[in-house]
């Protein structure tokens, strides 16, 4: 069974490469694991962290449980370079676990793509730090950051 094709395709250009990310970030702020897994190749490889992640059903696994630590997760994603199948984003999301204490995760993820548009690698490095509820910056209410919210640039995150 060959896999859907993931729009746009490589070779990115900036426009696409900005819609690329844009797409991940919405993905990822709906928190459904399943639909997630289909942005990656079936064979996709990950480092998250210290964790190795092979495949969309450790994919699935993985996000499942980060969704079910993460709570009220908020996820903001900006373009950093790109190639032609190649993407550097750098992001931070916010969230608390079950005790209310609220985190702030910042990190920088180097993705590449297949020719379908699918990635095949991701490598995240991220790093947490703790906040008070009042010092969230991504405050929105609707599952998805609304075009008109301010960018991490303008966040100065």
């Amino acid at each position: 069974m060959q896999d859907e094709k993931k729009l746009p395709l490589p070779p990115f250009n900036e426009e696409s490469a900005k819609q690329k990310v844009r797409m991940a970030e919405n993905g990822w702020n709906l928190k459904n694991p399943q639909k997630i897994s289909m942005a990656y190749s079936r064979d996709s490889i990950w480092r998250n962290r210290d964790l190795f992640v092979n495949g969309r059903d450790e994919i699935i696994s993985f996000l499942e449980n980060k969704f079910s630590k993460e709570l009220d997760y908020k996820l903001c994603k900006e373009l950093w370079a790109y190639t032609d199948n190649k993407i550097a984003v750098r992001f931070a999301y916010e969230w608390h676990d079950e005790k209310e204490q609220w985190y702030r995760s910042y990190g920088n993820e180097n993705w590449e793509f297949d020719e379908n548009g699918l990635m095949k690698i991701r490598f995240a490095s991220i790093n947490d730090l703790k906040i008070s509820k009042s010092e969230r910056k991504l405050t929105w209410t609707e599952d998805i950051r609304p075009e008109n919210f301010p960018s991490l640039s303008e966040l100065l995150l």
